[in-house]
């Protein structure tokens, strides 16, 4: 019997190891589409086009660790057929993976329009403000959710969904002023429409950031609230204390 019991304390120590390993490797993951963001934002608002090719040669390393962690995920899942709050944390490490890897692609995507910037010798700065006022507070979001899923803070998870109605309604502004602008100023139109194509990007990014907060919320509460208004988002939180 105790043999047996040793046994189980060897498995269930092996598990443990293997939910570890899993969730530091997204975290991992998660620390290198925050450098890629910020990169693709600076390259953008410096014109340097260096930097932005260096974000979008990063974007493979971002695809394999998103392969890597979904292959982590598939072995737990078909061996130790986890249940309850393991499998809970399995399937949210899944879905945080998938929303990191179209994160990176979001950076690339910015980093592509600093590029054609680059090469096209545009000066226009009209949303350079805007672009990076953004891009600051939908990384402090990405940071946020992330510290929220390696604490497993539901608070900061709830602050950070909260957080993208600010950034939505900013980038409706930013928008309104650049067509405006465009408007005004015809000759604007091909180096604004670039600009508008990463404001668009980081308004994505947000909503990824939104997302891997509300994952945070059904891991440790077992609540989803993908479809949750923000205003009733904490009331709902609170009831399932």
């Amino acid at each position: 019997m105790l043999h047996q019991d040793s046994y189980k304390q060897h498995i269930s120590a092996q598990f443990n190891a293997e939910l570890e390993s899993v969730k530091n490797h997204l975290l991992e993951m998660g620390g290198l589409v925050e450098q890629q963001i910020g990169k693709a934002v600076e390259s953008l608002l410096n014109r340097d086009s260096g930097l932005a090719e260096e974000v979008i040669a990063g974007d493979e390393q971002v695809n394999e660790l998103e392969i890597n962690i979904d292959e982590e995920c598939s072995r737990i899942l078909a061996r130790r057929q986890p249940a309850a709050s393991d499998l809970r944390l399995v399937l949210a490490i899944s879905k945080v993976t998938t929303d990191l890897e179209r994160i990176g692609d979001e950076a690339s995507k910015i980093a592509r329009q600093a590029v054609k910037a680059t090469e096209e010798g545009s000066a226009n700065t009209s949303s350079f403000v805007e672009i990076r006022h953004i891009g600051n507070h939908v990384s402090d979001m990405l940071r946020r959710a992330l510290d929220a899923f390696a604490r497993l803070d539901v608070d900061m998870a709830v602050q950070t969904v909260i957080a993208d109605r600010e950034v939505d309604s900013e980038y409706a502004s930013a928008m309104r002023s650049l067509v405006t602008f465009m408007m005004e100023d015809p000759r604007t139109i091909g180096p604004v429409l670039g600009q508008m194509w990463s404001l668009r990007s980081l308004e994505r990014v947000g909503d990824h950031a939104s997302n891997i907060a509300e994952h945070v919320i059904y891991l440790v509460r077992g609540l989803d609230v993908r479809h949750v208004e923000p205003d009733d988002l904490v009331a709902q939180v609170e009831e399932h204390q």
